[in-house]
């Protein structure tokens, strides 16, 4: 008789892990967020590009010193639980949830969006909700059946990504006006700080492939390779397409598809139609890792007794969480189908920026307390993680109050389940 296993595969290699990672950062926001911060900083939007780079490079350093101490599944989840105890670790989990929840809310109705492009039939609600369950029905599907599919499917999707994103930026530079270049009048700092903070949703995600851990081979090493290797390729195409976006899109501030409308102002309706393609795709494959990562963490708090037990069974053929796969499957798709654009945006970038604070508040937690060496040391990794937290800081004094309250309010939801299951046992 065939033994049921008892722990996740490990069957993310290293070069599946940088994929990963790639993955869940370039989605949509690269597609629709040029032509917002373009609106708020102008041509200085480069350089909220770069001002959100730094501060990524940053965090990533961080998240790299703190996740090759663990290789367990759970991310920023395990690493608060071991520096603050479960309460804190409890929250962070929930927050973990929320920007999968959001993020994904807001790529797929941004798919969506993007379908018209092609035919208004995709406008009609009832479209709108088919192709949402379909959409997830089908990546629920390949998260089931084992995490080599999984990643299979992540790496084809991240190459066909980053394809039509460098034929843009190659084409691109050949059709530069540089008189769009010329530097205007100097943005507010409220609208520049506006500009970076929006771009920490096109930046975020990179912390998502974390949560895998447990299923990742020789996480402490792979991990800190993937983070780096990752954001280097990211930040190079990000601000590569800005540039090219405001030297060939005149009317950039007005457009809703950006990057579609600068490739068919270069190349006429193909080039819109290329990047239109490129942009489902590549949304595709962030919505395959949101439902990858956000479905290991119903898994990891229920592996230290903060949700039901339940959410900890693994599926006798295919080693795979599979109740904790289709509750959050289920939670997405009803977050996607009631839930607008910016609404889910606003409380994901709110959640992910709490986090990452309290990550960059880890390390300096277990540094002080932690007698092991077998990790990667950052150099000034105390430094590091106090300009992150500063930067975090600043990034949300750029929020609305009403925003906040969102916030908090599905913050408070996930205490009082917490409460409730203490409570019950």
């Amino acid at each position: 008789m065939e033994q049921k296993p008892t722990s996740l595969k490990r069957g993310i290699q290293r070069w599946d892990l940088v994929f990963l990672i790639i993955n869940s950062v370039i989605g949509a926001g690269i597609f629709a967020l040029p032509a917002k911060v373009f609106a708020l900083s102008g041509v200085y939007s480069i350089a909220a590009f770069l001002v959100c780079a730094l501060v990524m490079v940053v965090l990533i350093l961080v998240f790299a010193e703190v996740s090759s101490r663990f290789d367990k599944t759970g991310g920023p989840y395990l690493y608060v639980h071991t520096a603050f105890g479960p309460i804190p670790a409890f929250i962070i989990g929930w927050l973990l949830m929320l920007t999968r929840l959001f993020s994904y809310a807001t790529l797929i109705n941004l798919l969506i969006l993007y379908l018209t492009f092609f035919s208004g039939f995709f406008a009609q609600e009832g479209v709108r909700i088919g192709m949402i369950l379909l959409i997830t029905g089908i990546i629920t599907y390949f998260n089931w059946i084992g995490v080599k599919n999984t990643a299979k499917v992540s790496n084809v999707l991240t190459v066909a990504k980053l394809i039509p994103l460098a034929l843009f930026i190659v084409v691109g530079f050949f059709y530069i006006n540089t008189d769009l270049l010329e530097p205007g009048p100097m943005p507010s700092l409220t609208d520049f700080s506006a500009s970076t903070l929006l771009l920490i949703f096109a930046f975020g995600g990179f912390e998502a492939g974390l949560v895998n851990s447990g299923e990742i081979v020789n996480p402490k090493k792979n991990l800190p390779f993937g983070l780096m290797m990752a954001a280097t390729i990211i930040a190079s195409f990000y601000i590569l397409i800005q540039v090219v976006s405001i030297g060939t899109l005149p009317d950039l501030a007005n457009s809703d598809k950006p990057v579609a409308d600068a490739a068919g102002q270069m190349l006429g309706w193909w080039g819109g139609t290329f990047i239109t393609i490129g942009a489902v795709i590549s949304i595709l494959g962030t919505l395959n890792v949101q439902i990858l990562s956000g479905s290991r963490l119903p898994f990891a708090l229920s592996g230290e007794d903060q949700l039901p037990t339940i959410f900890g069974k693994i599926h006798p053929k295919f080693a795979t969480p599979h109740i904790s796969i289709l509750f959050f499957s289920s939670l997405v798709a009803f977050v996607a189908i009631v839930w607008g654009f910016m609404n889910s945006l606003a409380v994901s970038v709110i959640a992910r920026l709490i986090l990452y604070a309290l990550v960059c508040a880890s390390l300096i937690k277990l540094r002080s307390t932690s007698t092991s060496k077998d990790y990667f040391r950052v150099r000034y990794g105390n430094a590091l993680a106090i300009i992150g937290i500063l930067a975090t800081l600043w990034l949300l004094s750029g929020t609305q109050a009403k925003e906040i309250w969102d916030t908090i309010l599905w913050t408070g939801i996930g205490v009082v389940i917490f409460v409730f299951h203490k409570w019950k046992k």
